[in-house]
C-alpha cells in the first residue's frame, strides 16, 4: 500500500488515493482530495472558503501548520452598506437556527492561497494533474449522496435567496435530491484556471477583480487590498503530551486546538482511563475557560502557554451544522497531511463567472464572540477547526480532523482518547459513540456507558439521549499507522458520509 486517505465523501477520498497511486506524496494527495471536495461537497467548501493544513515530513522534528483561514476585510477602508441577513434554517421539526448571510457576511477566502503554498513547500506533483479529477467531477457532475442531500435540504433557505445558488442547487425549481446529478460548470472552469494561473488570479487577477466588484456593489467590504494582501501563514502547532504520545494541533488565533490540548491535560490528571464522567469534567472546564477575555487574547503571541498552564470562555450557542469538511492522508514514506476547510453555512453569494461561492464567516455567531464586524481588518477570523497529528517517539501514529463547529473539539478529543488511550483501531474509534457537554447539558449518542450517564444525571447534570449517531457530533476523518507493523488504516465518519480510500 502506498498510502491511505480519509475524507468527507467517497469521491474526495478516491481523488486523493489516485494521486498516491500515481506516485504523489501525502500533500499532493491532500490537495487533490480537497479540490475534488469543492465539486462534491460544494455547500461546505470551495474557492470561497478558508482552512488549515498540518504537515509532518518523515524524520523532521518540526511540524508545520499552514493557516489559510478566512480573514476579516476592510483594508481598503470601504464603508459597509449592507447588513447581515438572518435566515432561519430548520434541522428537523423541533430544531431551528438562524444563520447570518449575504454580502456583509463574506470574509476574504484563503483556500486557493493555502493549497498553492502547501504544494510550494511540500508538493511533488504538478498542480494540473491534481486538478484534473476535480474538473471532471464539477463539469460532468456526480450523484448527490444521502449526506449531501440532507445538507442541501437544510441549507435551502440560504441557497434559494439569491440568483446563482438558486439555479445551481435547484436547477429544476426545487433543491436537488439524493441520486440526482449535481453539476457546477463554472467551478470546472475555475479549477482549470487555477491549474494554469495558480492562486494569483484569485487575489490579484481577473477573479479577484470580479469578486471584489460584485461584493462591493452589494454593500460588502472585500476590497482589492484585502485580496492582494492575503497570504497563507506558517505557524508552529501546539504540542500536548497524552498517555505517552505527543498530540500536535492548531495554535491561536484558532481556539479549537487550545481547548483540545487543555482537555487532554485534564484527562491525564483525572486517571488512567477516561469515561463519560471524566470527559464531562474536562469539557466543562474547557467551557469555563472560554470568555471574552480569552477571545481577545487569541491574537496575543504566546497566549496558549498561559492557557495550558492554568485555565482562562462562554460564547454564543453552538452552531448545529458546522459546514466543514476534512481530509487526512498518510503515505508509505511517513509523510502526512491533515487539512480542514470550511465555507461556514455559505453566504449564498455566488460571484458570476468565477465558480466562487463566498463564505459567511463574518456572520457566524460562534466565530465572532466580540460582536459582528469587530475583528480588525486583515486578522484571521478565529475558528474551532483543529487538524491534528499524534506522534510517538517521533513517528506519526494518527492523523485526524473533524467538521462540526463547537463539536469539533469533542469529536477529535474522543477519537484521540480511543486510539491512544484505549487502543481502538482507527475505524472503530471514529464510529464509536460520542458525547458533547456544553451549556450544562450532556448530549449523548447511544452506546455510551449508561451507568456513568445515570451517575451524571443523579448528580444533577442534564443528559439528552440521542436515538442514533448524528452529524451534530462532528465528522472525523482519520488515518493511522500501526507502530509495530507499519500497516496503514483509516476511518471515515458515517455521521458525515466519510470514506476511506487506499492506494
Amino acid at each position: 500500500m502506498s498510502g491511505v486517505v480519509a475524507a468527507g465523501h467517497p469521491l474526495s477520498a478516491e481523488a486523493g488515493a489516485s494521486v498516491l497511486r500515481a506516485g504523489g506524496n501525502a500533500v499532493d494527495a491532500a490537495v487533490g482530495a480537497v479540490l475534488a471536495s469543492f465539486a462534491v461537497e460544494s455547500p461546505l467548501t470551495g474557492f470561497g472558503a478558508g482552512g488549515y493544513m498540518m504537515v509532518a515530513t518523515p524524520g523532521a522534528e518540526e511540524v508545520t501548520l499552514l493557516d489559510f483561514f478566512v480573514a476579516a476585510p476592510g483594508l481598503d477602508g470601504i464603508e459597509r452598506r449592507a447588513e447581515l441577513v438572518p435566515v432561519p434554517v430548520r434541522f428537523d421539526a423541533e430544531t431551528e437556527q438562524v444563520f447570518y448571510v449575504g454580502p456583509a457576511s463574506c470574509g476574504v477566502p484563503g483556500t486557493a492561497a493555502g493549497l498553492v503554498r502547501a504544494l510550494e513547500l511540500y508538493g511533488s506533483a504538478p498542480l494540473a494533474e491534481l486538478v484534473a479529477p476535480a474538473v471532471g467531477l464539477a463539469g460532468e457532475g456526480a450523484p448527490v449522496n444521502a449526506q449531501q442531500a440532507y445538507i442541501l435540504d437544510i441549507l435551502e433557505p440560504i441557497h434559494m435567496r439569491l440568483e446563482g445558488t438558486r439555479e445551481l442547487y435547484a436547477p429544476h425549481g426545487r433543491t436537488l435530491r439524493e441520486g440526482e446529478v449535481f453539476r457546477f460548470p463554472e467551478l470546472a472552469e475555475a479549477l482549470e484556471r487555477f491549474a494554469v494561473e495558480g492562486a494569483e488570479t484569485f487575489y490579484r487577477g481577473e477573479v479577484a477583480a470580479a469578486l471584489s466588484e460584485f461584493v462591493l456593489e452589494r454593500g460588502g467590504t472585500i476590497g482589492a487590498k484585502d485580496l492582494a494582501g492575503y497570504e497563507a501563514l506558517s505557524r508552529r502547532p501546539i504540542a500536548a503530551p497524552f498517555r505517552g504520545a505527543e498530540v500536535l494541533t492548531n495554535p491561536p488565533p484558532s481556539s479549537g486546538g487550545i481547548l483540545i490540548a487543555y482537555c487532554l491535560g485534564l484527562l491525564e490528571r483525572l486517571g488512567e482511563r477516561s469515561g463519560p464522567e471524566q470527559l464531562v469534567a474536562a469539557m466543562g472546564a474547557a467551557n469555563d475557560l472560554r470568555d471574552l477575555e480569552f477571545a481577545e487574547a487569541l491574537y496575543e503571541e504566546g497566549m496558549e502557554a498561559g492557557v495550558l498552564d492554568a485555565g482562562g470562555l462562554d460564547l454564543a450557542a453552538a452552531s448545529l451544522l458546522g459546514s466543514t469538511t476534512h481530509v487526512s492522508v498518510l503515505d508509505e514514506a511517513g509523510m502526512c497531511a491533515s487539512v480542514t476547510c470550511s465555507n461556514g453555512s455559505g453566504s449564498g453569494v455566488l460571484v458570476p463567472g468565477t465558480g466562487v461561492i463566498l463564505n459567511n464567516m463574518l456572520g457566524e455567531e460562534d466565530l465572532n464572540p466580540l460582536g459582528f464586524h469587530k475583528i480588525a481588518p486583515g486578522r484571521r477570523v478565529p475558528s474551532m477547526m483543529a487538524p491534528t497529528i499524534v506522534r510517538r517517539d517521533g513517528e506519526v501514529e494518527l492523523v485526524l480532523g473533524s467538521a462540526g463547529s463547537n463539536r469539533i473539539r469533542s469529536a477529535i478529543l474522543q477519537t484521540v482518547m480511543r486510539v491512544v488511550e484505549q487502543g481502538m483501531p482507527v475505524a472503530d474509534a471514529v464510529r464509536a459513540p460520542r458525547l458533547h457537554f456544553e451549556a450544562g447539558v450532556v448530549q449523548a449518542e447511544p452506546g455510551l456507558d449508561e451507568a456513568a450517564l445515570r451517575r451524571l444525571e443523579d448528580a444533577g447534570t442534564a443528559v439528552v439521549h440521542w436515538p442514533s449517531i448524528n452529524l451534530f457530533f462532528g465528522g472525523v476523518q482519520a488515518v493511522a499507522r500501526d507502530s509495530d507493523s507499519g500497516a496503514l488504516s483509516g476511518g471515515g465518519d458515517p455521521r458525515r458520509g466519510g470514506a476511506v480510500a487506499e492506494a
